[in-house]
Order: structure tokens, then C-alpha cells, then sequence
């Protein structure tokens, strides 16, 4: 059985064109952390077709966390010296969107509003009090 899922971000700009017949190809690259050695992170090539190549490109990008289900397929060629080449990717037949739409700037300024409603939130920084300001 030749099934694989993954989860990872994407570390590559999405390649998404469209094909002759009017279906889409989308490529990109998922960087995932090997589970037993955290500090190796391999990046693998990822391709989709249809509907989920176009959803990929209009709702993700490079940075994005994803979730990938689909396939290993390896293609087989020969350069102009003869040689035989190999180029193995995982063919996604889902792809399921982990980063919340809210991320980037509207989190963060939801944190920095936050921030300053919270008297405690100092960054871990000491806090200038005087012993008259407590009430114990």
C-alpha cells in the first residue's frame, strides 16, 4: 500500500499553473521535523491537481502549516549523458489548512491589546512597585 500523511509547513512559494485541458497543478515544498531526531527537518517536494492545487494556492502560502495525505510517486527519466535520473514526491490527494485565518497582524495586535490591559504583562522584565502600593 502506498499511502503517506504528513504535517509541516510549506517552505516554498506555491506553483500553481493552469493546464491545457483546464485543470491545475499546483507545487511547493513541506518542510517536516523527523519525529525521533527533532533537530532534522527534511524538506519534500509536494504536488496537487484540481480543485485541491487551486484551494492550496488561494488559501495558503510559504510559512503556511498544512496537513498532506496522498501518495509517494517517483519519476524516472534519462539527462543527455544517458544516465538515469529519479526525482521522488509526494502526490497530495488532500491537503487540510492547520494556520488559523487570523494569524499574522491581527493576532499580534490582538496580543499587544492584551498586553496592555494586563498589568502583569511585563515580559518577564521586574516591575518598579513600591511596598506602600501593596495591599498586604
Amino acid at each position: 500500500m502506498n499511502s503517506i500523511n504528513l504535517v509541516g509547513n510549506i517552505s516554498s512559494d506555491i506553483d500553481i499553473r493552469a493546464l491545457n485541458d483546464g485543470k491545475f497543478v499546483a507545487k511547493f515544498d513541506i518542510a517536516v521535523t523527523n519525529p525521533y531526531k527533532h533537530e532534522k527537518t527534511s524538506f519534500l517536494p509536494v504536488e496537487c491537481w484540481g480543485r485541491v492545487a487551486e484551494n492550496t494556492s488561494n488559501f495558503c502560502k510559504k510559512g503556511s502549516k498544512v496537513s498532506v495525505s496522498g501518495y509517494v510517486e517517483v519519476d524516472q527519466w534519462q539527462n543527455d549523458q544517458g544516465q538515469n535520473r529519479y526525482k521522488t514526491k509526494i502526490v497530495a490527494d488532500k491537503i487540510g489548512f492547520l494556520t488559523p485565518k487570523s494569524s499574522g497582524g491581527q493576532q499580534q495586535q490582538q496580543q499587544n491589546n492584551q498586553n496592555q490591559h494586563d498589568p502583569f504583562a511585563n515580559n518577564g522584565q521586574p516591575v518598579n512597585i513600591s511596598d506602600q502600593d501593596l495591599p498586604f
